[in-house]
């Protein structure tokens, strides 16, 4: 099994890096393992942390339309060169915790994505040199308010709500580019989205060579690559479950902003 690099809170708030076991232990590293982090002796129990999303980055820059089945779903081509967009780092959410349904949209999507996590500074790069800054990879959900996507005629508040990013629920290495993407709903057993991440219109080292010629891609920076066909609506109540081969499985419920709103108020 591949190495999983977690990020964790302690029960006094402490947040760390780490490995995790195979006994679901984590040992503890002195760094992020993109800043060339080092394992010590400190190990947790599995009692004693909260898997959290797995990096804190300066910036989530997401790609669209980049399989062409998806491009073709949403009623255009796929896109000359890589579409680019930025998500807040306030929509980031752990695994396990609830993405929040807000009261201005009608229609919330899933969009499972494979995200890449940045190891080094990136600036005006070629894709080869790319390929060695990329430190590693993990599983996002582009969750998007699809009908004010539609409304505002760009993707700003559609894809900016607290929430609307859970991203984990580790770090590995290496991939193979023939791993499935695949997306459930509750316990359905038939995904709602499943493709080979090979299908990209635009490779995970062309988009970092195009993003870095545009901005600074940090240590520690997220890219989400863009989701497959099969895009579809959230309903309060669902969970949504995203898996990729060779990382493991994202999986969070959804519940009604307003109502988690109110019962803090009660």
């Amino acid at each position: 099994m591949a190495q999983r690099y977690v990020r964790v809170q302690t029960p006094s708030g402490q947040l760390r890096y780490g490995l995790l076991l195979l006994d679901r232990k984590v040992q503890l590293l002195d760094a992020p393992p993109w800043l060339k982090g080092q394992a010590t002796d400190l190990e947790l129990n599995p009692e004693d942390y909260q898997i959290l999303s797995p990096c804190a980055p300066s910036k989530i820059v997401a790609v669209g339309k980049n399989y062409i089945k998806h491009a073709a779903e949403m009623g255009t081509e796929a896109p000359a060169e890589p579409l680019l967009f930025l998500k807040p780092t306030t929509t980031i959410l752990p695994p396990d915790a609830p993405i929040l349904y807000p009261p201005q949209s009608q229609r919330v999507d899933y969009e499972g994505e494979l995200a890449l996590v940045i190891g080094d500074r990136c600036t005006d790069i070629s894709p080869e040199e790319a390929q060695s800054k990329i430190w590693g990879y993990t599983i996002a959900n582009d969750v998007t308010a699809r009908d004010l996507q539609k409304k505002d005629g760009q993707w700003t508040r559609a894809k900016g709500f607290d929430t609307f990013c859970p991203l984990g629920p580790w770090v590995v290495r290496e991939i193979s580019s023939a791993a499935m993407l695949q997306t459930f709903i509750n316990d359905d057993p038939n995904p709602v989205q499943s493709a080979p991440i090979s299908e990209m219109t635009f490779s995970p080292e062309v988009l970092v060579s195009y993003i870095s010629q545009v901005m600074t891609l940090l240590p520690g920076d997220v890219v989400l690559t863009g989701t497959p066909q099969g895009i579809g609506a959230l309903n309060v109540g669902d969970r949504v479950r995203v898996e990729i081969e060779g990382i493991g499985c994202l999986e969070n419920p959804v519940e009604s902003r307003v109502a988690q709103e109110k019962t803090k108020i009660g």
